[in-house]
């Protein structure tokens, strides 16, 4: 290969990896429907099979009814599949969801609440009792008030 087509393909090759973070619709991403409706909790794992990730999903089912009240929506993100309420989220907005709260579905279990007005209340790696969320919310302004 001649020596001055390296840097030109060096050059495309980056070019290509920064279009395709480009790529992402800010648009697409879920959680702007949720914003004033309801306070997402976002599990992102990179495998299922996660015994702490398992344990978490376990909580949140045998507590459905706390997380309902707290008008929560449960969105998870395993091995890069996106699922918001137990339905499936395209591509696009599975990418968007992680672009907008930094993020990696290849990274180590975590979980991020946002709040109904969009902000990121919470943000922790590893195991979180969803019961302690549930706290975080209790003691937030908006649900105080409707106490």
């Amino acid at each position: 290969m001649k020596q001055w087509m390296m840097p030109a393909l060096l050059a495309a090759a980056l070019t290509g990896t920064a279009a395709q973070a480009g790529d992402i619709n800010p648009a697409a991403n879920p959680l702007l429907a949720d914003k004033w409706q309801s306070r997402p909790l976002i599990m992102v794992t990179p495998s299922a099979d996660n015994p702490d990730y398992e344990r978490m999903r376990g909580i949140v089912e045998t507590q459905r009814d706390a997380f309902n009240d707290r008008d929560m929506v449960l969105y998870t993100v395993e091995d890069g599949s996106g699922m918001k309420a137990d339905q499936a989220l395209t591509e696009a907005e599975t990418d968007a969801l992680l672009a907008s709260l930094g993020l990696n579905a290849r990274g180590p279990l975590t979980t991020v609440l946002v709040g109904k007005d969009g902000g990121k209340k919470v943000q922790q790696e590893g195991f979180v009792d969803p019961r302690q969320l549930f706290d975080t919310i209790d003691n937030m302004p908006m649900r105080r008030a409707r106490q």
